[in-house]
């Protein structure tokens, strides 16, 4: 006789990017063994992968695909699935800014950890009066290519250039799926500084998994707002 299978619940939640809903699930045993494996493997391209698979079996959504996720929805909705998993909230340390080496643990409920979007933030943008390009985000896997900690200039603008969704006018439109990486790329070097900076911009006001708090150093009793961004700063 066959062993009783157990029912699943499911949850619903909404894509930052896009304002989609989706369903989902907790993860099972055998997916936290996948990133418990990775974790321990000390390798970012390794929990990456685990991060994708787990979210990939957990959402339940007809046509939703993992790899066209922004890095903040992939950080998002997995944040939101090992919340309903193994417990809605995280202990983290953190170290406080006052003297830079006293640390404080503190707990943190994850459903008060939010993308958060810059109000400046455009992903349409006008270059001149003629022409405007759209914006897409990039995926995790472009992210960690561009080693965005020493980032070079080429690199730097290759990122750009991928991320170029459209090009248009009134009159005319150019897909970015419709040209070479080198094409786009020569298209960007070949924009004026002022335009260009505008592209740039695209990237530094993009929205962020976010959570602000207040630590009390304990030794000088300074109280002080520190700032948590990205999911390694919850899951550190």
């Amino acid at each position: 006789m066959a062993l009783p299978k157990i029912a699943k619940v499911t949850y619903e939640l909404v894509v930052p990017s896009t304002g989609k809903k989706i369903k989902y699930r907790p993860f099972l045993v055998k997916e936290e063994k996948i990133l418990i494996l990775a974790q321990e493997s000390g390798s970012q391209s390794e929990i990456t992968k685990a991060i994708k698979e787990v979210i990939s079996a957990c959402v339940q959504s007809r046509g939703f695909k993992v790899d066209t996720l922004a890095t903040f929805d992939m950080e998002y909705i997995f944040l939101n699935i090992r919340g309903r998993s193994v417990g809605e909230s995280v202990d983290v340390i953190i170290t406080c800014p006052d003297d830079e080496k006293t640390t404080v643990p503190l707990t943190i409920f994850l459903d008060e950890i939010e993308v958060v979007f810059d109000p400046k933030h455009e992903a349409n943008i006008q270059l001149d009066d003629s022409y405007s390009v759209k914006m897409k985000y990039p995926t995790m896997e472009e992210i960690m290519n561009a080693d965005v900690d020493d980032i070079s200039v080429q690199q730097s603008l290759e990122m750009i250039a991928k991320c170029i969704d459209q090009i248009y006018s009134e009159d005319e439109s150019f897909a970015g799926s419709d040209s070479s990486l080198k094409e786009l790329t020569d298209w960007v070097e070949d924009l004026e500084p002022k335009q260009f900076a505008k592209l740039e911009a695209f990237f530094t006001t993009m929205p962020k998994l976010s959570h602000t708090i207040e630590v009390t150093n304990p030794e000088t009793e300074v109280t002080s707002t520190v700032v948590l961004e990205g999911l390694g700063s919850f899951f550190a």
